[in-house]
């Protein structure tokens, strides 16, 4: 069987027209240092990297960003034909971000994302931005912004600068309970909430421009519609709102317990990524575990002669407790001695996809998993 890391995760970027998410999708491809991002634009405006802009309308086309990314503008329809391309071992991807119309449904590009056959992706989640200063006129003019959020597993709540402490205090209790919600300006997000940056290969001698990115505003200035930020320096250093927790064991987890962990899991805790050791429960497999939002997937996998049987987990989320989720992971160590009834897996087995729809070795077409229920 594939594992997740096989595989690249495909990002769904939404928001209504103004809320930042151009200047989100170049923040994370100014600040990717060594990541590939393969960027997907429905509503091609313009995309910046390196104080170089690549704008107008792109047709069919992609359009290499010099830093290793890749940009197509494409339409709706076309989707499944540039995953296929931005797929193919030779792109040497590491996410995809689909950026939305403004006027896209996104809960139809998720499901888009989710039937694709392309055995070389997963769901790597729904991102609704949403912008503070004009979230109320937002809401009059497309009540369906509700059921976006309700459906999103991260909202970014942008231009907290043009708001005061009371509205954005007033903001937070309004999206509270819809999924993860961290704040930025700019469009300022820490890349590690999206995907796992690659560490830059050690240099020697003079500072790469790359080393720079992370302190730099955004070039050119913001350029978010109904506020111009051109030549504002803006700010610093990113204030996400997120925290994260490293869980490991050395002995094995009970898979009844991990799963009523996970069934209650908190609205705020946006990613669980990591392997678990099920021990006596499942002995020849280890099990890579890829959870965002609600969506949670199983993938297990044999373990080899030089792995070390331990469970290692990542957790990230906005406003959640680590300390609380770390003890009661601990909680799901299993207990020694005692052997696990025939049917402990069976929790764990329904979030592993069917022998017909597990993606396999690269150019192998399976279908690829849907949404959990």
């Amino acid at each position: 069987m594939s594992s997740p890391s096989k595989q690249i995760p495909v990002i769904v970027l939404a928001g209504f027209l103004g809320s930042g998410k151009t200047t989100l999708l170049n923040h994370l491809l100014r600040a990717c240092r060594g990541t590939r991002i393969g960027a997907i634009v429905n509503d091609f405006g313009s995309i910046e990297i390196d104080a170089m802009t690549v704008a107008g309308q792109l047709g069919d086309s992609t359009v290499s960003l010099g830093n290793g990314c890749l940009c197509c503008a494409v339409d709706a329809g076309e989707l499944d034909l540039y995953l296929d391309k931005l797929t193919r071992p030779a792109a040497r991807l590491d996410v995809i971000v689909i950026e939305a119309s403004g006027l896209a449904e996104p809960q139809e590009l998720v499901k888009m994302v989710l039937a694709s056959e392309n055995p070389r992706i997963v769901y790597g989640g729904l991102v609704e931005v949403v912008d503070a200063a004009e979230y109320d006129a937002t809401r009059e003019r497309h009540p369906e912004i509700e059921r976006h959020l309700t459906v999103a597993d991260l909202v970014v709540l942008n231009k907290t600068d043009r708001v005061d402490e009371a509205d954005l205090a007033r903001l937070r209790t309004a999206l509270a309970g819809t999924a993860a919600v961290v704040e930025a300006a700019y469009g300022r997000v820490d890349p590690e909430l999206f995907f796992d940056r690659r560490p830059l290969t050690q240099r020697v001698g003079q500072l790469a421009f790359d080393d720079l990115l992370d302190d730099l505003p955004a070039a050119g200035g913001c350029a978010e519609g109904g506020h111009d930020h051109d030549g504002c320096a803006g700010p610093a250093h990113l204030h996400t709102g997120y925290e994260s927790l490293a869980f490991t064991s050395d002995v094995p987890l009970d898979p009844r317990r991990l799963m009523a962990f996970l069934d209650t899991r908190p609205e705020g805790l946006y990613r669980i990524k990591g392997f678990i050791d099920f021990g006596a429960a499942d002995p020849r497999n280890r099990c890579a575990v890829h959870a965002v939002g609600r969506f949670l997937r199983f993938y297990p996998e044999p373990w080899t002669g030089g792995q070390e049987r331990r469970t290692e987990l990542v957790l990230i989320g906005a406003g959640i407790d680590a300390p609380a989720l770390d003890k009661q992971l601990a909680g799901c160590v299993a207990d020694p001695g005692v052997t696990p009834p025939e049917h402990a897996m069976w929790g764990v087995l329904r979030y592993v996809p069917e022998p017909g729809q597990e993606p396999h070795e690269a150019g192998e077409s399976d279908e690829l998993p849907g949404p959990v229920d």
